[in-house]
């Protein structure tokens, strides 16, 4: 089965049965699940739902692919199955191996339910500030596929990378390979041009958009690139965030799509999740199977109920782990210089034996 519509192959194939567990029931698989029963209806056909695996969980995946060794094939294909299988894809931004972990292990549990992260994103803001020089581009691609690299050594979740605008479409068509022979499962590019400027400074920063001819033609040379139907291209649309209006961010979405995007990341610098709410009702008319992506940095009172009831699959916390360490780590250094000595630091500190046995010594 090539596409997450079954209905062409169970056509020509004209089975009795079709079997399936019954977590598609309800949620993000809910669609493909009617699909199959109507079109089985054509010849008498029966959907037969086995109850889904109890005590199957994604911490219980995670151990074993740990035990197993992940490869990059296994991880590439991850994220693709997620979407397809979650309400709601949960990420976070990650800029180290530590980071890495923390976002692999972090997990609370609420109500009965194990709450976790499906993946990180690599983030060129954080990535950037992280090795102390601005977000306009001046970490070069091979110090950022270094970086990757090293994340993706030592965890096993899927990772998104942050590509800016993703360069000169030749060299994006590169990119794509390298990242996808790493085991990253999708790549985000913005459709801007011009020197790299953060999109929360918005119009302010003199950025401006790519014609949506050029922007389509790298996308669809960015997906001929690739060697596995697994890696994902998603086309970041900044119509909103240039102040270009709805119709502008719909236009260029529909098109971009139609020029092989696998997903929309739709961006938005307002208070209020109100735009971005707009914008997937109004792309939901178009597809309701393409995946949309949203950073809710700004809108950050919005809940996670309210972007799945919308119809937006994948939720990216995009900066936060950078954005609490700094704070804490500048108040240490204050603390030290304040009190001459190193004991009133401690109580906001990990002991160094909970440092020494964080990493395993061995795989």
């Amino acid at each position: 089965q090539e596409d997450v519509n079954p209905t062409e192959l169970l056509r020509e194939l004209k089975p009795d049965f079709v079997v399936h567990g019954n977590d598609w029931v309800q949620g993000a698989q809910s669609h493909i699940r009617q699909w199959v029963i109507d079109v089985l209806a054509e010849w008498g056909g029966e959907l037969v739902e086995v109850p889904y695996t109890k005590g199957l969980s994604g911490l219980g995946q995670q151990n074993m692919v740990r035990q197993t060794g992940g490869t990059p094939e296994w991880r590439l294909a991850s994220l693709r199955r997620l979407i397809q299988a979650k309400d709601m894809v949960r990420i976070i931004e990650v800029h180290n191996g530590l980071c890495g972990l923390i976002a692999e292990s972090a997990a609370v549990d609420l109500n009965g339910e194990r709450r976790e992260f499906d993946g990180m994103w690599e983030s060129s803001l954080t990535d950037s500030t992280s090795k102390g020089k601005p977000d306009t581009s001046a970490v070069d691609v091979t110090s950022r596929t270094s970086t990757i690299d090293q994340i993706l050594e030592v965890t096993h979740k899927p990772m998104i990378v942050d590509a800016d605008n993703g360069g000169l479409t030749e060299h994006f068509c590169f990119n794509v390979r390298t990242l996808e022979r790493l085991g990253v499962s999708a790549v985000i590019i913005e459709d801007k041009v011009g020197p790299k400027r953060n999109s929360l400074f918005g119009q302010d920063a003199g950025q401006q958009q790519d014609t949506i001819e050029e922007f389509s033609y790298k996308i669809s040379q960015g997906k001929k690139a690739q060697v596995t139907p697994h890696f994902m291209i998603f086309a970041r649309v900044e119509s909103l965030i240039l102040g270009q209006g709805q119709e502008d961010a719909l236009t260029r979405a529909i098109a971009y799509v139609e020029a092989g995007a696998d997903g929309i990341m739709i961006h938005s610098k307002e208070k209020t999740p109100d735009e971005i709410l707009e914008f997937t009702k109004n792309f939901r008319a178009y597809s309701k199977e393409i995946p949309i992506a949203v950073v809710p940095s700004t809108y950050a009172s919005v809940y996670e109920k309210e972007l799945i009831a919308a119809g937006i699959n994948v939720v990216i916390y995009a900066n936060h782990l950078l954005r609490a360490a700094f704070p804490a780590m500048k108040k240490t250094a204050e603390n030290i210089l304040q009190n001459e000595r190193c004991l009133e630091a401690a109580e906001n500190c990990m002991s160094i034996k909970e440092i020494l046995t964080l990493i395993p010594e061995s795989v």
